[in-house]
């Protein structure tokens, strides 16, 4: 029998058919397929101690399995992955992985496979939230039937906008410390360029301009540039009208979302005769690949790593304990101070 039909016949929760399927297999009347559950024939079974709840589910009827997705499998969500893949190992528990393209029909076409033809017990996913797409992907995960924890996105669902468990980096926060580090070596104008595709692009702007206000900084006149990506064909305009706008005002400090952005940026500050850090200090926002530039870049780095040990933590407390209340986790970046900003 599928989840999903069980789920249908006795008018109950997937989560509880899940449940259920694993006490049953524990017992061995049961044993665990992809989806659902088969009937065994087992021998009498000697009578157990009952498991505390905190107790991880026994693996008797096979593995736990735990479908991911998440939009890039070479940018910043690889040591994502192996945060969730190390905390997978030492719990036992079988992790499928997907990736998808920042496209929502993409991204629910992977869950969808996941959760129907996999038979996954819970999600880890990073999806599209903005737009009236996104918005519609998180009611759907919401009512998939199996345990969703979201990684680095937030989301509120229903009448009450009830919040769905989530592990994010506080970017925000992060952005406010390469302020305030460059405010600490004298800098009065600090300037910011995102790229208008990044769904961080809006916690990295909120952070930066409260503590460009909270430290007093010069705001007028200051570049704030939303731009497109390295890879578009008008990176290269955006990046000269961003530099001359940092000379026309005198901005000699900026904070660049993403690295490659940062270091596209300082090779063309090299072409043009603008010296890094003597005339214009750099802070970037990823730190993939930040000190591989020449000079090597000052950094925020989120904690990719225990962003997916906390999200695959909080998925196996779900599991165990369906009824817990959701949990929004917060996890704050480090700052690395390299040649950029010195």
């Amino acid at each position: 029998m599928r989840v999903h039909d069980l789920a249908t016949e006795l008018a109950v929760s997937a989560i509880t058919i899940r449940r259920d399927i694993t006490l049953l297999a524990e017992e061995g009347v049961i044993r665990r397929v992809r989806g659902g559950a088969a009937l065994t024939e087992p021998p009498a079974p000697e009578p157990q101690p009952a498991r505390e709840p905190s107790e991880a589910p026994a693996q008797q009827g096979g593995p736990l399995t735990v479908g991911m997705v998440v939009p890039s499998l070479d940018y910043y969500y690889p040591d994502v992955i192996r945060g969730v893949r190390e905390a997978a190992a030492a719990a036992g528990v079988r992790v499928v992985l997907r990736g998808a393209t920042y496209q929502v029909a993409d991204e629910r076409r992977q869950l969808a496979s996941l959760i129907e033809s996999v038979g996954v017990d819970g999600l880890l996913v990073a999806p599209t939230t903005e737009s009236d797409e996104g918005e519609e992907l998180v009611r759907w995960l919401h009512s998939a039937g199996v345990p969703v924890v979201l990684i680095e996105r937030a989301a509120a669902v229903g009448p009450y906008r009830e919040a769905m468990e989530s592990v994010v980096s506080d970017h925000a926060l992060g952005a406010a410390m390469a302020v305030r580090h460059l405010a600490v070596l004298g800098h009065r104008r600090v300037g910011l360029i995102t790229t208008i595709s990044s769904p961080t692009a809006p916690h990295v702007r909120a952070g930066w301009r409260l503590a460009c206000e909270e430290l007093g900084l010069e705001m007028e006149g200051t570049p704030q540039a939303r731009t497109v990506d390295r890879r578009d064909p008008g990176w290269a305009q955006a990046l000269d009208d961003v530099l001359d706008a940092c000379l026309a005002s005198r901005t000699r400090a900026l904070l660049v979302h993403s690295d490659p952005e940062a270091i596209s940026l300082v090779e063309r500050c090299q072409d043009r005769g603008i010296r890094v850090p003597e005339d214009l200090a750099v802070v970037t926002y990823d730190d993939e690949v930040a000190e591989l530039c020449d000079p090597p870049l000052t950094a925020i780095r989120p904690p990719k790593t225990d962003i997916g040990r906390a999200a695959f933590t909080l998925l196996l407390e779900r599991l165990r304990n369906p009824d817990r209340p959701a949990h929004r986790v917060v996890v704050g970046p480090q700052l690395i101070v390299r040649q950029s900003s010195s």
